[in-house]
C-alpha cells in the first residue's frame, strides 16, 4: 500500500482544464484509470509533440534517440499529473501497443491489473516496476489461474481462475451459478489468454467477442478496437461481423476535427459528410496496414451518438451486433 495515496479513478477523459487543476492541487500518488485516458494523451498531446518539425520526427525515429526524447517527455507526463505518481494502475481493456512501448521507454509507473467484479475483482497484475509488455503479468498471491481446453498450437482458452477472492455464486441464482462456477470451485471467467514461460498472462479478448474468419482462424475485436482508437479523432469504436465481412463503427471527436478544419462550422453539410468520409477511409486504411490478413476491416461507419455503456463504462456490443 503507498503511504498517504490519494486514489483516482477516471472512466472518461476530463477537460484538460480541469485535470490539470485538479492533479496539481491534489497531487496523486496513485491512479487507477481505463486505456483511454492515456492512450489519449499520447496521440494527442505527446506524440505531436515530437512531430511538430522535420528534424524532431526524424530523430525521434532512431531508437537511442527515441527513447531518450520518451525519458524526457515521460518526467513532463509525469508532471502532468500533480508529480509524485508512484503508481499508475490501467484496467478494463487492451492498451494500445505502441502506447505501451512508449510507458516502458518514458519509465512511466504503470501497471495492468486484470479481474472482474466476481474475483473481488483483481487476478493477476504486477508493480510498475516488473511490468510485462502487452501482458497483466502473473497471478495474484493466493490466487490460481488456467487455462482450460486450451488450443494445441496457440495454447489459448478459456481463463480459470480459484481462490478466496472469487465469489460464492450469484445471489439466489443457483441454476446462473453452476453454469460459471465448476464442481471443484473454478471460476469460468469467459476471457481468453495464453500463459508465456514465466506464468505471465495474456489477455485475447472475451469468448463471446471472438469472431471466426472464413478460414477458421479467430479475430479478436478488443485487438483491432485497440488500433483504432489510437487514432487521432476516434473516441470510441466496436468492431463487428457482417455478412463475413468486419466492419468497424466509430464514434469520432467532432470538436478535434472542427479545429482541424477552422471553417467547418460555416460549411454546408454536404462538405463536412465529405470530409467525414475522408477520415473513416483514413482510419481504415490506418488500421489496415497494421493488422494481419485476416483481420483488416471491409468497411468504417460513422457512430453519431456515443455507444450505450455498462455501469463499467464497456459497450453494449450485443446492441450494435446487428447494425
Amino acid at each position: 500500500m503507498l503511504r498517504g495515496a490519494c486514489v483516482y479513478y477516471l472512466t472518461k477523459p476530463p477537460t484538460p482544464a480541469v485535470l490539470l487543476t485538479a492533479l496539481n492541487k491534489v497531487k496523486p500518488t496513485a491512479m487507477l484509470t481505463v486505456p483511454l485516458i492515456i492512450e489519449k494523451i499520447y496521440f494527442n498531446k505527446v506524440l505531436p509533440s515530437f512531430q511538430k518539425n522535420f528534424l524532431l520526427k526524424y530523430l525521434h525515429k532512431i531508437p537511442p534517440v527515441r527513447k531518450l526524447l520518451n525519458r524526457i517527455a515521460g518526467k513532463k507526463l509525469k508532471e502532468t499529473f500533480g508529480g509524485e505518481l508512484r503508481f499508475f494502475g490501467i484496467g478494463g481493456a487492451k492498451l494500445n501497443s505502441t502506447v505501451e512501448k512508449f510507458l516502458i521507454e518514458a519509465q512511466f509507473p504503470y501497471a495492468i491489473g486484470y479481474g472482474l467484479t466476481e474475483t473481488s475483482p483483481l487476478l493477476a497484475g504486477t508493480g510498475p516496476a516488473n511490468s510485462v509488455f502487452e501482458s497483466t503479468g502473473p497471478a495474484i498471491e493466493g490466487v490460481e489461474l488456467k487455462i482450460h481446453n486450451p488450443d494445441p498450437v496457440t495454447g489459448e482458452g478459456e481463463i480459470y481462475a480459484r481462490g478466496p477472492n472469487v465469489m460464492i455464486g450469484y445471489f439466489k441464482d443457483p441454476e446462473l451459478t453452476s453454469q460459471v462456477i465448476t464442481t471443484d470451485g473454478w471460476f469460468k471467467t469467459g476471457d481468453l489468454g495464453v500463459f508465456d514461460g514465466k506464468n505471465n498472462l495474456y489477455i485475447k479478448g472475451r469468448a463471446k467477442n471472438v469472431i471466426v474468419g472464413a478460414s477458421g482462424e479467430n479475430i479478436y475485436p478488443e485487438e483491432i478496437e485497440s488500433i483504432i482508437n489510437s487514432f487521432r479523432h476516434v473516441v470510441e469504436s466496436i468492431v463487428i461481423e457482417q455478412k463475413g465481412k468486419l466492419v468497424a463503427l466509430v464514434h469520432l471527436n467532432l470538436e478535434e476535427i472542427e479545429r482541424k478544419y477552422n471553417n467547418l462550422k460555416d460549411e454546408a453539410s454536404k462538405c463536412f459528410e465529405e470530409r467525414k468520409e475522408e477520415i473513416l477511409k483514413e482510419i481504415q486504411d490506418y488500421v489496415n496496414s497494421k493488422v494481419n490478413k485476416f483481420s483488416k476491416l471491409s468497411r468504417v461507419v460513422y457512430q453519431p451518438m456515443p455507444f450505450e455503456k455498462t455501469a463499467t463504462q464497456k459497450i453494449k456490443r450485443y446492441i450494435y451486433k446487428y447494425k
